[in-house]
């Protein structure tokens, strides 16, 4: 059984280079001798942020939408703790959305 994990969060594309360096540190998106090693796309990013919050962009009680891009990368299941709080630290949204999800391999099949 694989033992590799999807990972996916959206940022600001100027956020891009930073979150691509700091995944790759932890371990992230690394295939034999290349890092850095991810797909991005360009979408819409929707949030309303209530009273409490502190929102990098877009304005509290107010649906906002942002155009982000998306990071879609993998990791080992066992970096994949210190992947994600290294996406934590160098995010500059108050509240990331990071996916982890199992992968498999061909030979899972």
């Amino acid at each position: 059984m694989s033992q590799r994990v999807l990972v996916v969060v959206s940022a600001p594309s100027e956020a891009v280079p930073a979150l691509l360096d700091a995944i790759s540190a932890a371990g992230g998106g690394i295939i034999g001798h290349y890092t850095h090693c991810a797909f991005t796309s360009v979408g819409v990013g929707h949030f309303k942020p209530d009273d409490a919050a502190n929102p990098h962009v877009g304005q509290v009680a107010r649906i906002n939408e942002v155009d982000e891009t998306r990071i879609e990368t993998f990791c080992e299941r066992a970096q994949a703790k210190q992947v994600a709080a290294a996406i934590r630290k160098a995010h500059p949204y108050e509240e990331p959305v990071i996916y982890l999800l199992p992968l498999l391999d061909e030979s899972d099949l």
